[in-house]
C-alpha cells in the first residue's frame, strides 16, 4: 500500500515538475524542479531526515542563542493559541536545522516518526519541498500542504512557515507550525498561517531590541497607538547619529531603501536636529511624540536612550479625548468584549464585528470610536451592501471633478477622505466586490487613498468592519480576498442576538427610555413578559423598532398587553414550549465539554459547530468553566 502511494506521488511530482500539468500551483512545481534537476532527489525515497550529531546541535543552539530565548515565549504562546493538540511549532536557523520544538509530551513520538528531530535538517536540499526548505529558498511565509510535499513520506503532513529576518534584512530563522493530523484541509491554514506571520514578526522586533540595546532606539509609525507594536518601525542609530540598522517597517514608512538609510546622518531623513532628538529619548521610550520627514511624512515616534537634555518642542501634541460610550452593555460577555475591542482599537488593530442582522453592530463599533482618543473626530459609516456596486468605489474613495460624465465639478470627497483623523466603519463588509477589496487593501497597507482622477493623497483612518456573513466561507468559495481578510480581522467580536442576551430586561429599559424621550411611559406586567418572551429575530433593531410605535401610540403612559402586535402576544406561550427544549441543550453542552475536558475547539468539532456558535451558547445558558476544573 505505502509503495503504491509513493509511486503515485513520484509519479504525480514528474508531471507536474515537467510542466504537464497547467492547473497545478507554480511556486509549487518550481520547487519540485529544483528538487529534481538542482538537488537530484527522488521523491520516492523513504529514508529518514539527516540529525545533526548533539555537539553539533549544541553549537547551532550557542549560535542563535538569543533568539532562542525570544522565541521560546512565543512559541509556546502560539502553541496554546492554536489549542495546543495535533500541532508543533517549530524553530529552525537559516540552514533549516530544527532548533528548538514545542509540543504536547503525548504527541511527541508522532512528529518525531514524521522526522521533526531536534537537529534534523530540513533544508530543500536535503528533504525536498516542505514549509520550512521552501520558505528558505522563497524567503516568504507558505503553507505546504500534504501531497505538496515532495517526498512521498512527508506527505501526511501540513507545514505552515514564515522567515525571520535580522536588523540588517538577513535571514535568521524559519519559525513553523506542522500538523500530522490526516482531518487538516488548506483552508484550515488560513488562521494558522495569520498567527505564524504575526509570531515571527514579534520574534523580529525583540532580537532586534534587544541586538541594539545600546544604542540609540527610534521606534516610529502613521498611528501614535502603534508605536510599540510589531508593526512600528525600527531604527538604530549610534552616538554620532549614523544610522546603524533599520527593519522592514522603518524602510516602507521612510520610503527608502535599505542603502539609502545605512550610514546616513539620522537628522538628514526627519526635520529636527540631533539634539532636538535625543533630548526627546527616555529610558523606556513609552510615550510618543510627532515627527516629520524631511519628505513631509507625518509620524509618531518614541526614542529609546538617556535624555542629554529638556526636550525641544517638535510639534504640539494632540488632546486626550473623551470616553463616552453610548450603548447599554449589561451583558458580561458583551462587557469584557468591548473592553477587549476597546484596547486593541487604541493600539490601531482593525475590529471585525459579526452578528445578525440587528443586533447592533454599528452601535457597537460608534460606542467603541466614543470611548477611544478619536471620540472627537469623524465616524463615518457606509454600508457596503447597501450601494451599488456602480457607485461604491466613488462612494469610498472619491474623485476629482470632471474625473467621468455625471461628476460633481467640484468633485467629492470619499468615506475614507470623511474619516481621516477619525473612524471609518465598514458595515456588510462580505458584501464589498472584489475589485474594491483589493483598493482596500492598498490604502489598509500604504495609508494612502487615490481618488477617481486623482492624485494619492494620506489618510488617518481607523477600520471597523462588519459583517452577519461567514466571511471565511466566503475567502473559501473565492468571493472575499484572503489578504484582506486577515488585514480587517485583528480582533473578531461575536455580537450575541438578542435572544441569547443576559441583559435583555435591563436592555428593553434602556431601548423604552430613549424612545420615550422623556415622556412618561410603563410597561404593565403581562405587557413586559412578552415582549421579553419573545424571540427577536430582528433583534435589537426590532425591539427599538415595536418600542417606538409602541410610545407613539401611548396616551395615557401605560402599555398593556393589549397593546402590542398580536405576533408579541402569542409569545408567553412559545416560551414555555422551549424550556425543556433549552434545558436539554444546556445538559448537551456541558456534557460535550466534559468529554473533551473543556477543550473549546474539540467540543465545537464534535458538536459539528463553530467556535463563535459554541461561546454563544455558553453565553446563552452562563456556562462557565469552575476554577480547578
Amino acid at each position: 500500500m505505502h509503495n503504491d502511494h509513493f509511486s503515485r506521488h513520484a509519479q504525480q511530482v514528474l508531471t507536474v515538475a515537467h510542466g504537464r500539468d497547467p492547473s497545478s500551483d507554480p511556486s509549487i512545481a518550481r520547487s519540485w524542479l529544483r528538487c529534481l534537476e538542482d538537488y537530484h532527489l527522488d521523491p520516492a525515497q523513504t529514508i529518514a531526515p539527516t540529525v545533526l550529531e548533539h555537539g553539533r546541535l549544541l553549537e547551532s543552539r550557542e549560535r542563535l542563542q538569543q533568539v532562542l530565548q525570544i522565541a521560546g515565549s512565543e512559541m509556546n504562546s502560539l502553541h496554546q493559541q492554536l489549542s495546543g493538540a495535533g500541532h508543533a511549532v517549530l524553530l529552525t536557523d537559516a540552514r533549516g536545522v530544527i532548533l528548538n520544538c514545542v509540543t504536547a509530551p503525548s504527541e511527541r513520538r508522532i512528529f518525531e516518526r514524521a522526522g521533526l528531530w531536534l537537529g534534523a535538517d530540513w533544508s530543500e536540499a536535503c528533504e525536498g519541498t516542505n514549509g520550512i526548505g521552501t520558505c528558505l529558498v522563497e524567503r516568504q511565509s507558505l503553507t505546504i500542504h500534504r501531497d505538496e510535499h515532495f517526498r512521498g513520506r512527508h506527505t501526511g503532513l501540513t507545514c505552515s512557515a514564515s522567515p525571520v529576518f535580522d536588523p540588517h534584512g538577513e535571514l535568521l530563522a524559519v519559525l513553523d507550525v506542522s500538523s500530522a493530523r490526516e482531518a487538516v484541509s488548506r483552508q484550515s491554514q488560513f488562521h494558522t498561517m495569520a498567527l505564524v506571520n504575526l509570531s515571527a514578526k514579534m520574534i523580529e522586533s525583540c532580537y532586534f531590541l534587544r541586538h541594539f540595546e545600546h544604542h540609540w532606539l527610534l521606534r516610529f509609525h502613521l498611528q501614535a497607538e502603534s508605536v510599540g507594536l510589531f508593526s512600528e518601525g525600527l531604527l538604530a542609530f549610534d552616538g554620532e547619529g549614523r544610522i546603524c540598522a533599520v527593519n522592514q517597517s522603518a524602510l516602507n514608512l521612510l520610503g527608502q531603501g535599505r542603502g539609502g538609510l545605512l550610514g546616513q546622518p539620522v537628522e538628514a531623513f526627519f526635520e529636527c536636529s540631533l539634539d532636538q532628538l535625543l533630548g526627546r529619548a527616555s529610558a523606556n521610550a513609552t510615550a510618543s511624540w510627532p515627527l516629520r520627514t524631511r519628505d513631509g511624512r507625518h509620524l509618531f515616534a518614541a526614542l529609546r536612550g538617556q535624555a542629554r537634555s529638556q526636550p525641544a518642542p517638535l510639534l504640539k501634541p494632540e488632546p486626550a479625548r473623551p470616553r463616552l460610550p453610548g450603548i447599554y452593555l449589561g451583558d458580561p460577555a458583551l462587557q469584557n468584549d468591548f473592553r477587549k475591542a476597546l484596547r486593541v482599537f487604541e493600539r490601531d488593530v482593525p475590529l471585525l464585528i459579526n452578528g445578525e442582522t440587528g443586533s447592533g453592530k454599528e452601535a457597537f463599533a460608534k460606542a467603541v470610536h466614543q470611548a477611544s482618543q478619536r471620540a472627537d473626530e469623524a465616524f463615518v459609516a457606509l454600508n457596503c451592501a447597501a450601494i451599488p456596486e456602480s457607485l461604491i468605489e466613488s462612494e469610498l474613495f472619491g474623485y476629482r471633478g470632471g474625473s467621468f460624465t455625471g461628476a460633481r465639478k467640484e468633485g467629492m470627497q470619499g468615506k475614507l477622505q470623511q474619516a481621516d483623523g477619525g473612524t471609518l466603519f465598514l458595515d456588510e463588509i462580505g458584501d464589498m466586490p472584489l475589485a474594491l477589496q483589493t483598493r482596500l487593501l492598498r490604502v489598509l497597507e500604504d495609508r494612502m487613498v487615490v481618488p477617481l482622477g486623482g492624485e494619492p493623497q494620506a489618510v488617518n483612518v481607523r477600520i471597523i468592519s462588519a459583517t452577519h456573513r461567514d466571511l471565511l466561507g466566503r475567502v473559501q468559495d473565492g468571493s472575499f480576498r484572503e489578504d484582506l481578510y486577515y488585514r480587517l480581522n485583528g480582533l473578531e467580536v461575536a455580537l450575541p442576538p438578542l435572544r441569547e442576551r443576559s441583559d435583555r430586561p435591563q436592555l428593553l429599559d434602556f431601548l423604552l427610555a430613549e424612545e420615550s424621550a422623556g415622556q412618561s411611559v410603563s410597561l404593565e406586567p403581562a405587557a413586559r413578559q412578552a415582549l421579553l418572551a419573545f424571540a427577536w429575530p430582528g433583534n435589537v433593531r426590532q425591539m427599538r423598532t415595536v418600542l417606538r410605535t409602541l410610545v407613539a401610540l401611548c396616551d395615557d403612559g401605560r402599555v398593556g398587553l393589549e397593546d402590542l402586535p398580536a405576533l408579541l402576544r402569542q409569545a408567553p406561550a412559545h416560551k414555555v414550549t422551549e424550556l425543556p427544549l433549552d434545558d436539554a441543550e444546556r445538559q448537551t453542552l456541558l456534557a460535550a465539554l466534559e468529554r473533551q475536558h473543556w477543550h473549546m475547539t474539540q467540543t465545537a468539532e464534535h458538536l459539528g459547530v463553530s467556535r463563535n456558535t459554541l461561546y454563544r451558547k455558553l453565553r446563552k445558558h452562563r456556562i462557565t468553566r469552575l476554577a480547578g476544573v
